[in-house]
């Protein structure tokens, strides 16, 4: 994966950092503190460490304020700490400090993966093909029916999720969010957020979840591209409904005949030839997981507005001065599109 050098306002305190990794980390070998930063995410920030040999990435919450429980370090580096042994595509934490006075923030450390990311295009030295893009969906739908049959009880993860209730809580949950980082009203939301309510279905069991699972959170080999080698930003991983893990999934996926403005929300590559559709990779996962997903209508709902209220969340960070980053500016329409998506899913749920 690139880095780039860090983003203005986004630098790390070097100063302090380098002595105190010497301290906790006492193999560490001799030479200067080099920072890059990973370009891609727009949520927690995400660094290159290297001191002479050593590299290991670091995970820190963004700059300016925070929503509640958001951001937790502590927790994502636990949950990868019991994952990791289980699910080895889950990188290895290596440290985790929550002592703000280093970098301005709690942060952790863990083991760099090298590969490429798939996102809005294959990168100069792949040339797409519908072989390709039929592999890499097949890999994805794997890949998350694997993460739903990790055993999270012997990997002690239980104290991670509380599943009873868990999609009422959600739905509650996010509509708080929405309600506190509203900017301008948007009537369409009125809609969705009370279908949603009214149609809470009874959840599968439970199993771990990766909340963001998405063709750019999966590294893919330098040598085959269609072999994953980490996925990669577990930060809202939880113990759950894995068919809301699907939804939230395929909310990044667009496909050929999606509109303009939903293809642009967040563009990648998938609506080219050989991937499959929503409704391919959602039969391909009942098929391989043995789970129903005839009520899989909910899920899809939610996870638009789900995915609209993280960028909503995004964008009035950037709209109250809490973050200058420009890729942000421009989130309140890509809010619109997707609710206004999710709101037509409804009146056609509804026979409208």
């Amino acid at each position: 994966m690139d880095t780039i050098p860090v983003r203005p306002g986004e630098e790390l305190d070097g100063e302090r950092l380098l002595p105190y990794l010497r301290q906790v980390l006492p193999d560490l070998p001799d030479g200067p503190l080099e920072v890059r930063q990973f370009p891609s995410g727009a949520s927690n920030l995400t660094y290159l460490i290297r001191v002479g040999t050593f590299e290991a990435v670091l995970r820190r919450p963004p700059f300016g304020p925070v929503p509640p429980k958001a951001h937790d370090m502590r927790r994502e580096s636990a949950f990868l700490e019991r994952l990791h042994p289980v699910f080895p595509l889950a990188p290895k934490p290596y440290w985790y400090c929550d002592d703000p006075g280093i970098i301005g923030a709690p942060f952790y450390l863990m083991e760099r993966r090298r590969g490429r990311v798939v996102d809005q295009t294959f990168g100069p030295d792949l040339t797409p093909t519908p072989a390709l893009g039929a592999a890499l969906s097949e890999a994805m739908v794997r890949i998350l029916v694997a993460i739903h049959a990790v055993d999270w009880q012997a990997a002690g993860l239980g104290t991670f999720g509380h599943p009873e209730g868990f999609l009422g809580r959600q739905v509650e949950g996010w509509v708080g969010r929405w309600e506190r980082a509203r900017i301008a009203p948007l009537p369409e939301t009125d809609t969705v957020v009370a279908w949603l309510r009214a149609s809470v279905p009874t959840s599968p069991a439970p199993t771990v979840i990766h909340n963001d699972f998405k063709l750019n959170n999966v590294l893919w080999s330098l040598e085959d591209p269609t072999v994953p080698v980490a996925v990669l930003d577990w930060e809202m991983a939880t113990i759950g409904d894995p068919l809301m893990d699907l939804g939230v999934s395929l909310t990044y996926w667009v496909e050929a005949d999606d509109a303009d403005d939903l293809k642009a929300v967040l563009p990648t590559v998938t609506h080219q030839p050989g991937f499959y559709t929503r409704r391919e990779f959602v039969a391909r996962y009942a098929e391989l997981s043995g789970r129903d997903v005839s009520g899989f209508q909910f899920y899809e709902i939610f996870g638009y507005f789900k995915l609209a209220v993280v960028l909503q969340q995004i964008y009035a960070r950037w709209y109250r001065g809490q973050t200058q980053d420009p890729r942000f500016a421009s989130f309140d329409r890509r809010v619109e599109t997707l609710m206004r998506h999710a709101y037509a899913l409804v009146r056609r749920a509804e026979g409208a």
